[in-house]
């Protein structure tokens, strides 16, 4: 996957030019567009509605903003914005005082819910203060005219909400053998010696005693066995043929957790940071962790993801995967694309 994928996918989350029947409501757009107001480049309702107008407000943002022009309220366009273009909504408590993006979609789903914070304009002052304390009333949550994670569940069900906190790594137990180094272990986990050893607390440069019993980081998965269980577990659970997955990710990565590309893609599915974070907002609405099987489970969401928008075609679903959705609309695919087409089909059959 490659750093272009990142403009489609965050297209497709904020604003994406698209035409009027694609238009979603997302819980996180009312912030955008409260932000894009504010510079006077958006006259259109806080409807959370990322449609034709979002979308053409955006790229008016970028052009006085000198950012280029894609239509795509990514990071860099949304710390362009200022205050109002930080934090999304879930991402911190929000209170008396808070100015931001997330504070305008607070204002918006409390509106939603029928109590007025008298306007929508990401400052939280009285009158946000006095209706989400009659929402809070009226759910039965606890009356403190705070937003917490409880309160912010009870209001925002779209699925879209950035989750406070991923989920905590785990890590599985192995039991030290005779030869054994904690290079070796490290190499066969997918981990690096130094997290290895951290981890125990212990010092790399003395012997491991027989019998020890080590916690290893499942940041990463042992063994290509189990990289391809993972690959068929997420394939199925997203409806996409496991041969398809499998070839995409030996293309991708051989099966190797702990390649990172130089344009920052990493893991078994070569994920970028970019679709990572909307493939986590818009695409499952939950935070996940930086592991392997949560990079295999992105991965595979996305793919599922470009098969759909691509009415099931799979040499173009896979090379929007290498080259990028909005460019193969536009451009159709590259000569290094049908290169990389060429070979993950091919690979279908034999991985």
């Amino acid at each position: 996957m490659r750093a272009v994928v990142v403009i489609a996918a965050l297209g497709a989350a904020f604003a994406a030019a698209a035409p009027p029947a694609a238009a979603f409501t997302n819980a996180q757009v009312p912030g955008l567009q409260v932000a894009l107001r504010a510079h006077g480049v958006y006259r259109g309702p806080i409807d959370g509605v990322a449609g034709p107008q979002t979308a053409a407000a955006v790229r008016a943002f970028q052009r006085l903003a000198k950012l280029p022009v894609d239509g795509v309220a990514g990071r860099r366009t949304r710390a362009a914005l200022g205050p109002l273009g930080k934090p999304l909504f879930g991402r911190r408590v929000l209170r008396g005082g808070a100015v931001g993006w997330d504070v305008s979609v607070l204002q918006f789903l409390l509106r939603q819910r029928g109590v007025d914070p008298g306007g929508i304009d990401g400052r939280f002052g009285a009158g946000t203060r006095r209706a989400l304390r009659r929402f809070q009333r009226r759910a039965g949550l606890a009356v403190d005219g705070i937003a917490g994670p409880s309160t912010m569940a009870a209001l925002d069900s779209s699925g879209t909400r950035v989750p406070f906190a991923s989920a905590a790594p785990t890590a599985r137990h192995y039991t030290v053998r005779p030869g054994d180094t904690l290079t070796g272990i490290a190499a066969r986990y997918g981990t690096t010696l130094s997290t290895l050893a951290r981890t125990n607390r212990l010092d790399p440069n003395r012997f491991l005693l027989v019998g020890a019993r080590l916690r290893v980081p499942t940041g990463v998965v042992a063994g290509r066995g189990e990289v391809r269980a993972l690959l068929d577990r997420w394939a199925a659970h997203y409806g996409v043929d496991a041969r398809l997955v499998r070839a995409l990710a030996w293309q991708e990565s051989g099966y190797q957790p702990q390649i990172v590309s130089h344009a920052g893609a990493h893991g078994v599915m070569q994920v970028t940071g970019g679709t990572w974070e909307f493939v986590e907002t818009v695409l499952l609405g939950r935070s996940m962790a930086r592991t392997t099987e949560g990079n295999i489970r992105v991965g595979t969401a996305f793919l599922a993801h470009l098969l759909r928008r691509f009415r099931g075609d799979e040499r173009l679903a896979v090379g929007a995967y290498y080259q990028g959705a909005r460019s193969v609309r536009r451009h159709g695919l590259f000569r290094e694309t049908r290169r990389y087409v060429a070979n993950v089909l091919a690979l279908k059959s034999r991985v």
